[in-house]
């Protein structure tokens, strides 16, 4: 018998796009995120930016299984109380607000909840830390991104915590990713706990303190790793939050 779909709500952006005659702005993810939610059995529901749920995220939280929140443009400083760097990219406020409303209650809620890169700083913004805006000037090299635009090349290996979330996913206390950012954590926010770093200190993985249920960040990018088992282990445990919810 086919085990259920759990379903995914993927929070989106809205950016211009083209596609056929058409040059305009639309909801984009890429299909890396989706080919990966179905080859783990998942059903994505992609999610735009909405105000109505950053005043009302039950409203989305109560009709699916896990959340997913996925990479892409620089959160606003000023959601952490910082002055924007140089090197910012044009702010997404509306889905600034709405990643992190999504983010507070699933966690409140015991929700299973991933980020992915912005995503992990979403969820740490919504518990209120900070980031640093441009990892080059923090630590004096690209290694984050060496080459814009692709994955190739942009490869290095995490320490992950013994004993953690993120150790019992992936497997091993030493972990290959795949990496394409510019920001990163700078202070920790409330309630989380930092489960693995790169070699440079670079925080890679976050996870709620006590490890209660299915709350985990992770700098890199395991839709571009068909081997990573990241995206699995979410969708298991959103799978068992729909069995659970139909006890």
């Amino acid at each position: 018998m086919e085990e259920p779909r759990p379903a995914i709500a993927v929070c989106a952006p809205l950016e211009r796009a083209s596609w056929a005659v058409w040059d305009m702005p639309a909801v984009v993810v890429s299909r890396m995120y989706l080919d990966a939610l179905w080859a783990a059995g998942g059903m994505p529901l992609v999610i735009p930016p909405d105000p109505h749920i950053t005043a009302r995220p039950d409203d989305v939280l109560d009709r699916v299984d896990g959340i997913m929140m996925i990479g892409g443009a620089d959160m606003h400083s000023g959601t952490y109380g910082a002055e924007p760097h140089a090197s910012a990219e044009p702010p997404q406020h509306e889905r600034d607000m709405m990643e992190m409303a999504l983010a507070r209650r699933a966690a409140e809620r015991g929700l299973p909840l991933l980020g992915i890169c912005r995503g992990l700083q979403v969820i740490n913004v919504a518990h209120g830390g900070t980031l640093t805006q441009h990892l080059p000037d923090a630590l004096g090299h690209e290694h984050h991104m060496r080459t814009r635009g692709t994955f190739d090349g942009n490869d290095h290996d995490v320490d992950v915590v013994p004993g953690s979330l993120a150790e019992s996913v992936v497997g091993q206390e030493r972990h290959r990713v795949y990496s394409h950012h510019h920001q990163a954590v700078d202070r920790v926010g409330g309630g989380l706990r930092v489960t693995a770093r790169s070699d440079d200190g670079t925080v890679e993985a976050l996870e709620r303190e006590g490890g209660e249920g299915f709350l985990l960040g992770v700098q890199w990018h395991p839709e571009a790793d068909t081997g990573s088992p990241v995206i699995g282990a979410f969708v298991r445990a959103a799978r068992a939050h729909l069995g659970a919810a139909g006890a």
